[in-house]
């Protein structure tokens, strides 16, 4: 047991290869370093929030091979031969995903702090169902929460371009289900 406490709480650094938003990426970081961590100060991507530490509130939501993922709980390390999708990966170049574009028109975000984690939620949603029921919405985000809206808007953002963020992901190269597949 001394030997794994003295690990985990070890200060040195190695190096990690992670993949994040389809870039090879080298960072320094320790063994007891969450993902959380190494995203906003190895990687400088500041998309991904830090809310509650403790998994309950889904702000630091990414997606793990196309799992979302409380990045507060993950060790770093756990996922370096994994691809590493944050908010900021989400957008083709200069463009928006339908999934942004509709947040910012239906209003889903006021604050702004809890978006990304949604965002990424609702980004796996729509990729493995074309036309998901309010219900089905409400579900999906069940474990993000938002202290500003009612959830009204945000439901509506998702809802209003399903259709449109599945074509847009595809066109990316991001994976979708299929009707076939649904079926297997």
């Amino acid at each position: 047991m001394e030997f794994l406490r003295a690990r985990f709480m070890s200060s040195s650094r190695r190096i990690l290869r992670l993949q994040v938003n389809g870039q090879p990426r080298e960072v320094l970081a320790r063994d007891a370093d969450t993902l959380l961590d190494v995203l906003r100060e190895e990687v400088e991507l500041t998309g991904t929030k830090r809310g509650c530490d403790l998994g309950t509130c889904g702000c630091c939501t990414v997606q793990v091979d196309g799992q979302p993922i409380l990045s507060c709980l993950t060790l770093a390390a756990e996922v370096e031969s994994k691809e590493i999708t944050t908010v900021e990966g989400l957008r083709a170049g200069d463009r928006f995903a339908p999934l942004q574009e509709a947040w910012a028109e239906a209003g889903a975000s006021q604050c702004g702090f809890c978006s990304p984690g949604f965002l990424m939620a609702a980004d796996r949603l729509l990729r493995d169902n074309p036309s998901p029921s309010r219900d089905e919405i409400r579900v999906a985000l069940a474990g993000n929460l938002c202290r500003c809206t009612g959830y009204v808007k945000i439901i509506d953002a998702v809802e209003r371009c399903a259709a449109e963020h599945r074509k847009f992901c595809t066109e990316q190269g991001r994976s979708v289900v299929t009707a076939h597949q649904d079926e297997v």
